[in-house]
């Protein structure tokens, strides 16, 4: 294996220029160059190629490798590539994987992937989720064709999406402003309070809801600062966590305040401030460390039983926001925005049937006109 600096015209704009490349074995027996991609120094380059070193280790001479020894060398190939998020839905997916574990990639055949099929769907989950599992499977083998020489072009051609004609899809549920007043009035704990209007009228995702400490509200602009994301490791309750960057690039945001939260939110500091050990390091929602994820659904569910207003998840707070701006007509560039959307696509996507009525504004307006 060698490292090498790439010639000035190959260089990207962000001043990666660093490789290395190596001869990896394949079950042929022949032998096929592998070429990194671009890293700015060389000694993330130097630090790659042990990587990749570790992960070409389990191909052994009789080419035995397995199912499980494949996304295993993925994983490890990946922990240092991308988010902490996407490595944990890979951890969440393996469990749909295991089926498959012990079978030997050289013999391969349609028939595990059948077998594997028909238990998938049997499984209680959605349409959606299993194209998903189904999908990623597909990624680690494509990354085994690459970096072993595998060849699974016979395979390819038998997979085909899930597909369920009787399957019914989940209506996307919010509250209107009407019912989340409603909701809000039987909420007595100022901390809860402020914490559902932040997930309504922010339109926060959960884990950036969770995340957000008192350095990220200027009081003065009224202004909050989404910058980063809490990650719960283990089951709802559990106090492990990390601290991540929030979804996208494009979920680092500014968000105006509105006034009837930071009103909540100046007596919640006071509350707070009167706590010993404060500091504006700790957390909005939770002192030192974050609220759960288990207090907060507990606690919705049982506001929503006083209240008497409809179950929601936590994260249709969020769809409650979108419906909120889009239904007073609010720009979808500026929706996107607020919510943190990478592209306008994603929100016109996700809440396209909320545009129907504004598509009826717009003949009205050609009309009018003509």
């Amino acid at each position: 294996m060698a490292t090498r600096l790439l010639e000035q015209y190959k260089w990207t704009k962000d001043g990666r220029k660093w490789i290395f490349y190596t001869w990896v074995p394949t079950l042929s027996g022949k032998r096929k160059k592998y070429t990194s991609k671009a890293f700015k120094t060389k000694k993330e380059a130097l630090n790659a190629e042990r990587d990749f070193i570790s992960t070409i280790g389990y191909l052994n001479e009789d080419s035995s490798m397995t199912f499980k020894q494949l996304y295993t060398a993925y994983y490890a190939y990946q922990e240092d590539k991308v988010k902490l998020t996407t490595l944990k839905t890979y951890r969440d997916r393996i469990k749909y994987m295991q089926l498959l574990d012990n079978i030997k990639l050289k013999g391969l055949d349609v028939k595990y992937y059948e077998l594997w099929r028909k238990e998938i769907n049997k499984l209680d989950i959605s349409t959606a989720y299993k194209n998903d599992i189904q999908k990623f499977i597909k990624i680690v083998l494509n990354w085994g064709e690459k970096i072993y020489g595998f060849n699974f072009r016979s395979f390819y051609t038998k997979i085909t999406k899930f597909t369920n004609p009787n399957e019914i899809k989940k209506e996307m549920l919010f509250y209107t402003l009407e019912e989340f007043k409603k909701f809000i009035s039987f909420e007595d704990d100022i901390k809860y309070k402020c914490l559902f209007e932040t997930l309504y009228y922010c339109g926060l995702r959960r884990g950036e809801a969770r995340a957000i400490t008192w350095n990220d509200i200027d009081f003065e602009n009224k202004i909050l600062k989404v910058n980063k994301n809490v990650l719960q490791i283990d089951n709802d309750d559990s106090k492990k966590y990390m601290i991540t960057t929030p979804k996208t690039q494009s979920s680092i945001r500014e968000i105006p305040i509105a006034d009837v939260l930071l009103n909540d939110l100046k007596e919640l500091l006071s509350i707070d401030i009167k706590e010993y050990g404060f500091n504006n390091d700790w957390y909005v929602f939770g002192d030192d460390n974050p609220i759960t994820n288990g207090k907060i659904r507990r606690r919705k569910i049982r506001i929503c039983k006083l209240s008497g207003v409809k179950q929601i998840r936590i994260h249709d707070f969020r769809h409650s926001c979108a419906s909120l701006l889009i239904n007073n007509g609010a720009n979808i560039t500026l929706v996107a925005k607020y919510l943190g959307h990478t592209k306008i696509d994603e929100t016109l996507n996700t809440y396209s049937h909320m545009f129907k009525s504004k598509l009826n504004d717009i003949v009205s307006t050609i009309n009018k006109l003509t």
